[in-house]
């Protein structure tokens, strides 16, 4: 099942057999988009350097990093998909050269005069809607418009651009896709502040507090380690989440589990009702013993007992060790 319908290639677009070709290529490649998504979605982390300088918020982005975005893009669209490098442009597709433009509005992209009348690839991202786009377009030369920009030196800057009247010259791939969402970004601003303030006042570990506090307050969903990255901003950044020291160990005793994407942590998660965590995924989740009033719950058996989501009523109770994991990483237990 597709993340959404193709819509039809747009008029005129049936009288290009070049870009009717490289369309039909590409969506052979990656039907759904997933292969799309993933590498816009690592680009924008990769930009961020959440790690290195714990940002999770494209604004926060120097002017410089922006403009970098396209061709950071360029190039990890050419390695995941193995395009051949064009003689002229970006790519080599079925033969044919095609360009890569990235823009961080929608229709924004502006075409260099060496790829008029060619085949554009033109892709869209935004981590605040949490949407993508990609699309081809042959640049017309003679429907697009000068940008009318001046450079410093009081030159035009040469490039052109799409004019609403012609934004039906995208023939759409995937059009206003969901874009897998930047957790830190879209949660509440009182549980995001909540998260980013834990250990302010520590000198040791601040990382492992905000990790703490993440899983404390965001239960029930899955939480990448793009995020956990961001918060704990050390090499082994895994290592706040294990049970050795990490998260695991430390909010046993106020009853959470933290499953991760081992088999039996998945299948602990889907027996309690929650999401499913995927490769390099967590799910926290508060727990109590199963008693009459949770009659009906969905429950799992932990060192002999049977265990339910906690209430908001339900007193804190030491959580069970999840079953142990013969996965070998050095990201994980």
């Amino acid at each position: 099942m597709t993340l959404f319908e193709h819509p039809g290639p747009a008029p005129g677009v049936f009288d290009d057999p070049e870009l009717m070709l490289v369309r039909q290529h590409l969506l052979a490649l990656d039907p759904e988009g997933a292969r799309f998504a993933r590498v816009l979605r690592e680009t924008i982390d990769q930009l961020l350097d959440g790690e290195h300088t714990g940002r999770f918020d494209w604004n926060d982005l120097h002017k410089t990093e922006k403009t970098h975005a396209g061709t950071l893009i360029e190039i990890n669209l050419l390695r995941e998909f193995g395009f051949a490098s064009g003689d002229d442009l970006d790519y080599l597709i079925e033969g044919i050269e095609v360009d890569c433009k990235f823009s961080q509005k929608q229709y924004g992209w502006m075409i260099p005069p060496e790829a008029l009348d060619e085949i554009c690839l033109v892709v869209w991202a935004d981590d605040h809607q949490k949407l993508w786009s990609a699309g081809l377009l042959r640049a017309d030369r003679s429907r697009l418009t000068t940008s009318g920009n001046v450079t410093k030196k009081g030159n035009r800057d040469g490039k052109f651009r799409l004019t609403k009247e012609h934004h039906s010259l995208v023939c759409w791939l995937w059009p206003d896709a969901p874009l897998e969402e930047n957790l830190l970004l879209h949660i509440d601003k009182e549980t995001q502040a909540a998260i980013l303030n834990a250990g302010a006042g520590s000198k040791r570990s601040p990382g492992q507090s905000k990790v703490n506090e993440l899983f404390r307050r965001v239960q029930g969903r899955r939480i990448s380690r793009t995020v956990i990255r961001t918060l704990a901003r050390q090499k082994d950044y895994m290592k706040r989440v294990r049970y050795n020291g990490g998260a695991r160990e430390k909010l046993r005793n106020e009853g959470y589990l933290i499953c991760g994407d081992y088999p039996n942590h998945q299948a602990v998660a889907r027996q309690l009702g929650l999401p499913v965590p995927q490769e390099g995924e967590n799910v926290s989740i508060r727990i109590v013993e199963a008693k009459p009033h949770h009659a009906g719950q969905p429950r799992v058996l932990l060192e002999g007992r049977q265990w339910v989501k906690a209430g908001p009523d339900d007193p804190e109770e030491r959580a069970p060790l999840l079953p142990e994991t013969k996965k070998l990483s050095s990201n994980h237990d």
